[in-house]
């Protein structure tokens, strides 16, 4: 899903991926396995086929790898039945001058999921697991503070929807492996609590699909990558494929590159991201995909297990303010908005490292496969790939024409333009507190970033379709909803490609709370702290140990700030806990502080991480 990079100070940021700060266009070389390696923008094919999408796709990567300065991209299409195209630019490792080819290793992120959905399908099938049995009677020993944990299912932790606050941020991307990252997962989160319900909301959570290790672990006897290579990766014959449990063999791996090329980057996340693959591997797992579960007449999953991953997870959701996103088991939107617009079913999935940004569709009905992944995150790879198989649709005459963008002008005005006072306040999220506040009848917003508050969007006017529309032709526009007595901030805006409208929740009203702070937070409030137990090879220390400052949010009473982005209410002297529900994408990530003294020092437990105190800033 989509946001802005780790500098420093939040680490959460970087699970966001997107927003690389990248350095100036790079010269593309020679890419691929084959002997023509020194011509600008040669590459490697496993398929000689020419079609306009092709072409259009060719250009378009080789002009967004120049823009954004990212240095290797690999993608490959199927369609109707065939490999239409395979291709990879750029360099795997640069310093080496070994050009990327299409049996190049990529970290593909959290398209990931899609495989661990797919484990827990298979399991399913041989009378293993079931979806919606609670995850306490495959794991007794684990735990959360909060008494809801024992209702949390399987599917609630494929489907986005059971409450596990998101993220065990400690060590999840490193330049070594760390094997341990999912049982300190399941440790850390035995002292928080949950978010919200099981099933009330769906809000994307990496932590579910670690616990989906620890499922696999306790069903099967054998470690969670160890079973989905024997079950899923050597039965499709994906033999590139692989979690980085050791280095890989230098060479056969893109190495990460964000204007300088890095190490090794090893996930430790594996099943919710830590996958490296080829788009050539990942073909075929979208071809058994579109075979119902079958594969080169051989049978992966049942047919149910693909139709039920494939099938909208939240119709039964409390908390649902945009219907139209469609988690799926794994996927991110089994309904992907570009495609659903000109009338085609497209499951879809994005996946995201500290590097690493890939897309991958199956279009089961018209028989269509594409994955797009790149060494860094600043080349657009959603709109890159929504374009692409914009084009394939259109080569196989599947759509007449590539649709017309929607018109980004506001509709009328309101008859009635009186702003509802009762709307006006502060906004929650993972990203940061937003204002919404009425000056001449117009809405103005602001996001709380870097101690201070930023404009977002100012001079909304209020028109006939009760949205506040931004004037800046841009399309986007605001409206308040409230669902189970809770406010959210939708935003509306032309999504991918233009031709079709994408609404999300940006953040969720919340009123002062009564009374002041006790003395022990008072004393709190302005103190630094800096991560203590990150390991030296995480990606996260490699500009320096994150950094955080507890603080105060004028605007709203009573609540705690942390890192300029956490609103956090007291629950007791020693923890502040989470505030927000917002479904989507913006309620990700959220954190618990718990207080503690060791050895006579202050110390901050959240996520996994521990906190030590540090003096102010110079």
């Amino acid at each position: 899903m989509t946001s802005d990079f780790l500098q420093g100070l939040n680490r959460r940021r970087c699970l966001q991926h997107a927003g690389l700060a990248l350095l100036a266009p790079i010269i593309l070389p020679a890419c691929g396995g084959g002997s023509n390696g020194s011509a600008l923008g040669a590459y490697s094919s496993a398929s000689a086929s020419s079609t306009p999408a092709v072409d259009w796709g060719r250009e378009a990567i080789t002009n967004a790898m120049a823009k954004s300065g990212t240095g290797a991209v690999s993608v490959a299409l199927w369609s109707n039945g065939q490999v239409v195209w395979q291709e990879a630019f750029g360099w795997a490792d640069r310093e080496a001058r070994i050009p990327a080819g299409t049996q190049t290793r990529f970290n593909i992120g959290s398209v990931s999921k899609v495989l661990a959905a797919l484990s827990i399908m298979i399991l399913r099938d041989r009378g293993l697991v079931a979806l919606d049995t609670p995850v306490v009677q495959y794991l007794p020993e684990f735990r959360m503070l909060s008494d809801g944990y024992r209702r949390i299912t399987v599917r609630h932790l494929l489907s986005h929807s059971s409450g596990v606050p998101g993220t065990h941020t400690r060590n999840i991307f490193a330049f070594a492996s760390h094997t341990d990252y999912a049982a300190n997962t399941e440790a850390a989160l035995a002292d928080t609590h949950l978010k919200h319900e099981p099933g009330e909301l769906a809000v994307y959570c990496n932590d579910g699909f670690t616990m989906i290790e620890r499922v696999v672990l306790a069903i099967t006897g054998r470690s969670f990558t160890e079973f989905v290579r024997t079950a899923i990766l050597e039965p499709l014959g994906m033999n590139q494929s692989a979690y980085t449990l050791a280095p890989f063999a230098e060479g056969s791996f893109a190495h990460p590159f964000d204007g300088k090329q890095w190490p090794e980057e090893f996930v430790s996340a594996y099943a919710t991201g830590g996958l490296a693959s080829t788009p050539g591997d990942m073909l075929r797992l979208g071809r058994m995909f579109i075979g119902g579960g079958v594969f080169e007449g051989r049978r992966i999953v049942s047919a149910a297990g693909v139709a039920d991953m494939g099938t909208n997870q939240t119709t039964k959701l409390l908390i649902n303010p945009v219907p139209e996103f469609q988690f799926g088991l794994g996927w991110d939107n089994v309904r992907q908005f570009g495609m659903n617009a000109v009338g085609q079913t497209a499951w879809q999935k994005n996946g995201g490292t500290a590097f690493f940004g890939s897309e991958f569709y199956v279009l089961p009905e018209a028989d269509m496969v594409l994955m797009l992944t790149g060494n860094s995150l600043g080349y657009g790879a959603s709109v890159l790939a929504e374009r692409i198989m914009l084009h394939a649709l259109q080569d196989r005459r599947a759509i007449p024409s590539l649709p017309e963008p929607v018109s980004h002008a506001p509709p009328a005005a309101a008859a009635v333009a009186v702003p509802d006072p009762s709307v006006a306040g502060i906004y929650g999220s993972y990203r940061g507190p937003i204002q919404a506040a009425f000056a001449d009848g117009r809405l103005n917003l602001r996001r709380w970033e870097a101690a201070g508050w930023t404009p977002m969007y100012e001079g909304l006017a209020l028109r006939s379709d009760g949205r506040w529309w931004s004037e800046t032709g841009d399309g986007s526009s605001f409206q308040f909803v409230v669902l189970r007595s809770l406010r959210y901030l939708i935003q509306r805006r032309p999504g991918g490609n233009g031709h079709y409208w994408a609404t999300a929740p940006l953040g969720q009203q919340l009123a002062p709370l009564q009374g002041p702070l006790s003395p022990a937070w008072q004393a709190r409030v302005g103190t630094h702290w800096e991560v203590a137990n990150e390991a030296p090879d995480s990606v996260a220390v490699r500009d320096g140990l994150q950094r955080a400052t507890l603080s105060l949010l004028p605007e709203l009473p009573g609540y705690l700030m942390w890192a300029d982005a956490d609103l956090l209410r007291p629950l007791d002297d020693t923890r502040a806990g989470m505030t927000v529900k917002v479904p989507v994408n913006d309620g990700r990530d959220l954190t618990e502080l718990v207080f503690r003294t060791v050895d006579g020092a202050e110390q901050i437990t959240s996520n996994g991480s521990i906190f030590r105190r540090i003096a102010a800033p110079s």
